[in-house]
């Protein structure tokens, strides 16, 4: 008989919808799981909003309160789907309760915060997993097992570029994905967060970086009201400062040898979610984007010289990873499906007693990259890992 798993989500906007959907379907298209959550209790500040997604996503509870969720019996695991600058104070007090947790990305807002929660989970001994949910897509699971079985050789490069265009608009409010002290970061943490942790779970882990940074509107209307998935809103009288960049680009060398190049930005019009990978090594190469999820582009030098070239492998295969667990081939998945497939992984990880991946230990090793990253902008040059 499957264990229950009773979930505490704080958070009800635009991640809290995504969890719901991972935690609410999974069973349908894992219907084995060792482990089964139960969706307990959501909450947020604002209670008529947060009753309103409690009966909107299927939670049998609301609550206005963090701590009390952390603080109640009934719940064996916490999601944190909140702003980063929250992140740290929930994490430990969930590991203190003993409760499993599942983190936003980024980890925390700052390295120090980031080795706080992993101290935290350790002595508590609890599970602890980071959403990097583009490593649940089946493309990119592809592209590891390729890379594994050694289709690409030995690898020169990375490059990755993560676009979107949602503020180019110099009168969009100022919303907190534009405050440093509650997003820590403008793309880079919210964008090339995700760039990195796929760039080490498909590479190997960055050595040296170097970077630059803009910000190219500095002041924007105060905010009246956030809408939808909280990349739409209403601008009230007043202006303020924008304290995070832009746009973020920077090189990479990796410990293997690969050299790298990443860039993110918010400001590529007609970009709305452009996260695109490509790598390149001495037997072939691979492409990946995000807005052609179904789909994985690979080069292989071992094809005899007429027949090179760049095939489009649709991967929807019952054999391709978490494809089989979906429709028939050539039926394809969307976005919100990786949130039901990072449930599945986070729920077996539960079942079988081991601890999840990606885990804060992971979070620990982007959030290391993204503050190199940062010292080399202030510092003008090349910063060690």
């Amino acid at each position: 008989m499957a264990r229950k798993v009773n979930v505490g989500l704080i958070g009800y906007a635009f991640m809290g919808k995504a969890h719901s959907h991972g935690y609410k379907d999974v069973q349908i298209f894992y219907p084995d799981l060792g482990a089964v959550p139960v969706m307990k209790v959501i909450c947020g500040r604002n209670r008529e909003a947060v009753k309103a997604a409690a009966s909107q996503y299927g939670w049998e509870e609301y609550e206005t309160s963090w701590q009390r969720v952390v603080e109640r019996d009934d719940i064996d695991l916490v999601d944190i789907s909140t702003p980063g600058h929250l992140h740290k104070e929930m994490a430990i007090a969930a590991a203190q309760a003993g409760k499993d947790i599942l983190c936003e990305k980024p980890l925390a807002n700052s390295l120090e915060e980031a080795q706080a929660m992993l101290e935290a989970v350790q002595k508590a001994g609890v599970k602890h997993m980071v959403g990097f949910n583009y490593r649940r897509v089946p493309a990119v699971a592809l592209a590891k097992r390729l890379i594994q079985e050694g289709k690409l050789g030995r690898i020169y490069h990375f490059r990755a570029i993560y676009l979107q265009d949602w503020i180019v608009d110099p009168e969009f409010p100022l919303v907190w994905r534009l405050q440093k002290d509650k997003a820590g970061s403008g793309p880079l943490g919210d964008l090339a967060a995700h760039s990195v942790d796929l760039a080490r779970h498909l590479i190997g882990e960055i050595a040296e970086v170097v970077g630059m940074a803009k910000t190219f509107i500095e002041e924007r209307p105060l905010l009246a009201q956030a809408k939808g998935a909280g990349l739409s809103a209403e601008a009230a009288g007043g202006r303020g400062k924008v304290t995070v960049e832009d746009a973020v680009l920077f090189l990479a060398k990796f410990q293997n040898g690969a050299l790298g190049s990443f860039e993110a930005t918010r400001f590529a019009s007609g970009r709305k979610n452009y996260n695109r990978f490509e790598i390149n090594g001495s037997r072939g190469s691979l492409v990946f984007n995000l807005e052609r999820m179904n789909e994985l582009e690979f080069y292989s030098r071992e094809d005899e010289g007429h027949a090179q070239g760049f095939r489009t492998i649709l991967v929807t295969e019952s054999e391709h990873k978490y494809a089989g667990a979906w429709w028939p081939p050539g039926h394809i998945i969307g976005y919100g499906e990786t949130f039901v497939n990072q449930t599945y992984e986070l729920m077996q990880a539960i079942a079988e007693d081991r601890q999840p991946s990606p885990d804060f230990s992971d979070g620990v090793r982007c959030q290391a990259v993204l503050e190199a990253v940062s010292r080399s902008i202030t510092e003008g040059g090349w910063v060690r890992v």
